[in-house]
Formats: C-alpha cells, structure tokens, sequence
C-alpha cells in the first residue's frame, strides 16, 4: 500500500506534463472502430469466462471444501490462527485500518490536486480512484448483507453448528442468519484493482503494477481469513469479480475524462496514438 503513495505523490511532483483537460465531450478522445469489442472482450468477457468456471470448480465441483478441509486439518482439527496475532491483529485489523488510512490520504491528494495546477492532471484519476475503490467495497458489503450465507467456522464439518447450505439453496426457516459471502475484509485489497485504470489514465506503463498490488493484497487477506475459517475459497473469488466489475464500470463511467489516446494504444494495442 505504501507503494501507491509513493507512486501518486510522485506524479504530481514529478515532470510530466498536465493533460489538457477540455471541458466539451466533443474535443475529447473518443474511442476507435474496434476498441470497444476488444476492451469488452480482454476486459469484460475473458475475466467473466475465468470466473465461472473457478466459481464452478470451488462451488459445484467441491473445491470450497477440498481447501476448507485441508486448512482444518493443518491446524488440528481446530481453526487456531482464528485469534492468531499475525492473521487478525496483523492481516485483518491492521490491514483494514492501513487501507482506510491510504483511501484517506488519496481523499486528501485529491482536494490538494484542486488547488495546486501542477497536480490538476490527477484530478480526475484520483477521483475515479477514490470512487472505484469506494464503490467495490460497498458493493461487496451489500451483497454480503444478503446472500445469507454462512463461514466454514459456523458449519458442523468445522467445528460450528450449522450446515452447509449452498448459494443457490433455500435456507431453511429458524436457522441463523448468514453474512459472510462475498468475503469483506478481501474486498479491502481488491478494489485496488482500481490502480490499473489510475494509471492507464496517467502513466500507462505502471498498470500493470497498479494490478498486482490490488491482487496481491486482496490475496493476502483472503489467504489469512481462510486460515480463520472466516471464507472458503469462492468467497475471495466473488469478492476479486465484483472489485473487477465496479472498478471497469466506474471507468466507463469516468472514460470521457479518462480516456486518452496513448493509454488506448498501450493498454490494447490500438492506432489511436502513441504508447507513453
């Protein structure tokens, strides 16, 4: 995470030129014959395909279980690392408070970018970021108020008193409530799938990195909350789509401020200008 300050408070100090920022639609980039069905197609489609058929091998195909079973037999029959200093005090509590204080500080970049000209290029990149990010998590939390589904820890094969009802599966009346698909606390990494937008729209050559580092901390957290037994495995993988979706959508959302020609060129290959 701290990567991404390090990264932001760099480009809005470092040389590179402002990007014009026109205000009529008309004088922005728009999008070439053809862009569209290969951005749906590498970043709608494809992703869609992949998680399907995870979904399937974790959901239908038993996949929750064969890992869920695993990690309870590692820790003796009993979830140990539930309480574990290193998986809730380090990867679920200070992990959640280090990404509300990094979401924070972008808040702050973003009001500084209003004042200062030389960060006026980030305005619109760190908004979209902010947003993104906000929205993924939300989302994530919204859903998880109602599928109604329960952690391995509440199920009688883990020690709980509950058992497994699947996704698609009526719950029968009296039993608990459940809260725990789509898996929360991963969502706090995957929104920052959002950072490989952030920098195709500002320098196209570190997405890539901005993608890694919201995959590598949403694995992190989703690796240390199936240890607790607090999530299976489809939990992460329905968390990492949402993020996925909510932070493409938001930049269809944001492109006319976003899009440029170079990030069009690097990110897909296009003729619609220079690589950066």
């Amino acid at each position: 995470m701290r990567a991404v300050m390090i990264s932001v408070f760099s480009l809005g100090t470092s040389g590179i030129a402002p990007v014009p920022r026109p205000t009529p639609r008309s004088a922005l980039p728009s999008l070439q014959p053809g862009d569209g069905p290969r951005l749906v197609w590498t970043h709608a489609v494809l992703p869609a395909l992949l998680v399907a058929a995870l979904l399937a091998l974790a959901m239908a195909g038993g996949g929750d279980q064969w890992l869920a079973d695993r990690l309870y037999a590692l820790q003796g029959g009993h979830w140990v690392l539930r309480d574990a200093f290193l998986t809730q005090g380090i990867a679920h509590r200070a992990g959640r408070d280090v990404g509300i204080a990094l979401w924070l500080t972008l808040l702050v970049a973003w009001v500084v970018s209003q004042r200062r000209d030389a960060w006026s290029h980030l305005r619109d990149p760190l908004a979209y970021l902010l947003v993104a990010t906000a929205l993924s998590m939300l989302c994530v939390a919204w859903i998880k108020s109602w599928s109604n589904m329960d952690c391995p820890w509440d199920l009688l094969r883990y020690g709980g008193d509950r058992p497994y009802i699947g996704l698609w599966t009526v719950r029968p009346v009296g039993l608990p409530r459940g809260a725990c698909f789509p898996a929360g606390h991963a969502s706090g990494g995957y929104a920052w799938f959002a950072l490989y937008f952030f920098f195709g729209a500002v320098r196209p050559r570190w997405r890539w990195a901005g993608l890694a580092i919201g995959f590598a901390a949403g694995l992190m957290f989703g690796i240390a909350q199936q240890l607790r037994g607090a999530h299976f495995v489809s939990h992460d993988i329905g968390t990492a789509a949402i993020c996925w979706a909510v932070s493409l959508a938001t930049w269809w959302a944001f492109r006319p401020r976003l899009v440029r020609a170079r990030w069009l060129a690097a990110c897909f290959g296009t003729q619609s200008g220079a690589a950066a």
